[in-house]
């Protein structure tokens, strides 16, 4: 019994000790965000779009944003197609991959 509190104990501390670290995401700025395109270290939001919209004919997109994450550019888009229903597609904003594709509940 004493080997299974202290192994829940040391799992308890490593989580919480590594907790800060799972919040690595930072928002950026439109400046910053135009900087980097016209730099070409991320592909252009018309380029972007069009591959969401290609995944999602007839969509409308509601809301994006760019963050940069564990040193990789991710750009956010929330979308809704046209029978009404949510979405969120996550793309590598330098190479275009599609990281996820998932129904907004």
């Amino acid at each position: 019994m004493k080997n299974v509190a202290n192994t829940l104990s040391t799992l308890v501390v490593a989580l919480l000790a590594s907790a800060p670290l799972a919040v690595v995401a930072d928002n950026v700025n439109h400046h910053e965000a135009f900087q980097l395109q016209e730099a070409g270290t991320i592909q252009s939001f018309q380029a972007l779009g069009d591959i969401v919209l290609g995944l999602h004919p007839g969509a409308t997109i509601t809301d994006t944003e760019l963050e940069q994450e564990f040193g990789r550019y991710i750009y956010e888009v929330e979308l809704r197609d046209a029978s009404g229903l949510e979405w969120d597609v996550y793309l590598d904003a330098a190479s275009g991959e599609i990281m996820k594709n998932v129904r907004d509940d």
